[in-house]
């Protein structure tokens, strides 16, 4: 898998971000044509090779080229992106950015996200910033970017709301379930940095066991002489660990993206296929909560748990799926029982026991409903009678919570 390892121990912008991508390689135009599908003839992009700290770098200009740009809030830049001719992933990863983005100003500002106006981070260089970075991920064929250090900054930063605290409000908020760092005086993170990293992002952890096979390095607009003002990546190709390995290392706990909307303008008999399409696209959960959103009108959240780099498709089929104009993301980590499966037999046929155990020891084991159900029907019995038989059972061949998981014949590992 091609991996693209990201340091923004020093802090990130989009256009550092993007400047890194195509000193890694990226092409230009093939950048620039991108951008130009969804604002065309609105900027242009051009490089050029600076120094930060004495550290050699590619510095980005995303020159404005139509004056008078108006002001576009999130609707308008979703219709812009649905619009364009651009590839699905390069659409798919801008919506994701843009959604994680205008959540965020949402939650910050108190207001609805179809409300947010991207004044605050520039509409049309935010466009090119987070078009032109989806583009040359598509263009350096990145299978999963993981992220190293975010350095946030500190301090204070004037905005048109005033003086505000660095790291700012939105930029707190995108970095929520993401390990960060002060990283030093000023405002070393945008928003929209903030927004491409931990929305693009699978995981975050030092550099990865990898193949080093480009590097690239982006400038930011200052030349600071305590740090050097600058956003790395690492493309290469990862090395994967065997399943054997990874099992005999004991780590059970993972981070997963929980992914999050609300909804109250969408037909109840349809939900159950939303849900049914969230697992089936590998969710490892999805599920409903009832709420009371503005103006008491009744409605649900809409949840889904997933894997990092299964996020993506799971925001956009929300999107695809149900009337959501955006959804809002964060990481969070799950920690695992092992767990094996064990044959019962329960009324002269097979049900499956599902065993969740710590160090050996039985944690807790629960009959497979579907099992259930299916030999409740086929002789007759009510399902509650079955899952008796079944608990009965499991209990019988020592899978009980408390007691040492016997290593007999039928025991099963499953993921």
């Amino acid at each position: 898998m091609r991996v693209l390892w990201v340091d923004a121990s020093a802090g990130v912008a989009g256009d550092m971000l993007l400047a890194a991508l195509l000193d890694a390689g990226a092409g230009l135009a093939t950048v620039q044509a991108a951008v130009d599908a969804v604002i065309g003839g609105a900027v242009r992009l051009t490089t050029r090779q600076v120094k930060r700290a004495g550290l050699r770098a590619l510095r980005l200009d995303v020159d404005l080229l139509a004056e008078d740009q108006p002001q576009r809030s999130w609707p308008d830049v979703f219709a812009l992106l649905s619009a364009a001719d651009l590839d699905d992933m390069v659409r798919e990863r801008a919506l994701s950015v843009f959604s994680a983005l205008a959540q965020a100003e949402a939650g910050v500002h108190g207001v609805d996200p179809s409300q947010v106006h991207f004044h605050e981070v520039g509409a049309w260089d935010s466009i090119a910033d987070v078009v032109g970075v989806c583009a040359a991920l598509h263009c350096l064929d990145v299978g999963r970017l993981i992220l190293g250090d975010l350095a946030l900054g500190s301090g204070i930063v004037r905005t048109e709301h005033g003086v505000l605290p660095v790291p700012a409000p939105a930029v707190l908020e995108l970095s929520r379930g993401w390990p960060v760092v002060a990283g030093g005086p000023g405002e070393l993170a945008t928003p929209t940095g903030v927004a491409l990293v931990t929305t693009l992002a699978a995981a975050s952890s030092p550099m990865p066991a990898m193949t080093p096979e480009r590097i690239g390095v982006g400038a930011g607009s200052r030349d600071q002489r305590d740090r050097a003002n600058v956003v790395r990546v690492v493309l290469g190709t990862q090395r994967t660990q065997s399943p054997e390995a990874a099992g005999a290392s004991g780590d059970r706990n993972d981070n997963l993206a929980l992914i999050e909307t609300n909804i109250d303008d969408l037909d109840p008999r349809v939900w159950p296929s939303v849900l049914d399409g969230l697992l089936a696209a590998g969710a490892a959960d999805a599920w409903l909560t009832p709420i009371l959103m503005k103006k008491g009108r009744p409605g649900h959240l809409l949840s889904a748990l997933a894997t990092l780099d299964l996020a993506p498709a799971i925001r956009r089929l929300i999107l695809d799926r149900t009337p959501a104009l955006g959804v809002r993301q964060c990481v969070v980590e799950r920690e695992l029982l092992d767990r094996t499966w064990v044959d019962v037999e329960v009324l002269g046929a097979k049900v499956r026991i599902k065993v969740g155990h710590r160090d050996g020891v039985v944690v807790h084991a629960t009959p497979e409903f579907d099992d259930v159900a299916a030999l409740a029907a086929a002789v007759g019995r009510p399902v509650r009678d079955v899952l008796e038989h079944a608990a009965a059972a499991a209990v019988a061949v020592g899978m009980e919570s408390g007691r040492l998981l016997p290593s007999a014949h039928g025991v099963q590992g499953c993921g």
